[in-house]
């Protein structure tokens, strides 16, 4: 994804509006919503949604961008709390209650032939996550020998299992207790949720 030019600051906060209102829309309606739905839960007109993002899948796009960034962000966020258990548990618990619309996003994304990649945004997420499983890991809560692409895959397959529990929401927070209570150290005093 390339850099945007600086926007004035109305501009900025359409753009902000937008992508706020499409991930919400999307969330609700799936990916297949329309521009103009986004448009009306945002407050401006269509025109303003392709002066911002001429084609759906740029909006779809820069919707999935925003998200890891907010994830990188949660992650630095967490990095400096007193309590790393308590910190990576509740980073793995909003990641995959996130995952359902993210996962549509890339699918989309997919479909539509845009890759998802995001080198710099992919890099300070691995980064950030790598330090609060360290932090957690020295604070015993999280078991020495998983390793930062092992965390990554329990994301992601976590993730892909709780979308099969979209009914059952019970359900999806045993799974996601499960994975926890299995990251964290035999007899290890503390707990990860």
């Amino acid at each position: 994804m390339t850099p945007d030019p600086p926007l004035r600051a109305d501009a900025r906060r359409n753009r902000e509006k937008l992508l706020v209102a499409a991930e919400q829309v999307f969330a609700e309606q799936g990916v297949t919503a329309s521009t103009e739905d986004v448009a009306r839960a945002a407050g401006v007109g269509v025109g303003t949604v392709f002066r911002h993002f001429p084609t759906k899948e740029q909006l779809i796009e820069a919707v999935y961008h925003a998200r890891l960034a907010r994830l990188a962000d949660l992650a630095d966020q967490l990095a400096a709390s007193a309590d790393p258990g308590a910190a990576f548990a509740e980073f793995f618990t909003t990641t995959v209650e996130g995952a359902a619309t993210k996962n549509a996003l890339v699918d989309a994304l997919a479909r539509a032939g845009v890759t998802t990649d995001s080198p710099e945004v992919g890099q300070w997420v691995r980064r950030a996550l790598g330090v609060l499983l360290t932090r957690a890991q020295e604070a015993d809560a999280v078991r020495s020998d998983v390793t930062l692409p092992d965390l990554l895959g329990l994301l992601v397959g976590t993730s892909r299992a709780v979308e099969h529990l979209s009914d059952d929401p019970a359900a999806r927070v045993r799974v996601v207790r499960v994975v926890l209570d299995g990251l964290r150290p035999p007899g290890g005093a503390q707990k990860v949720d």
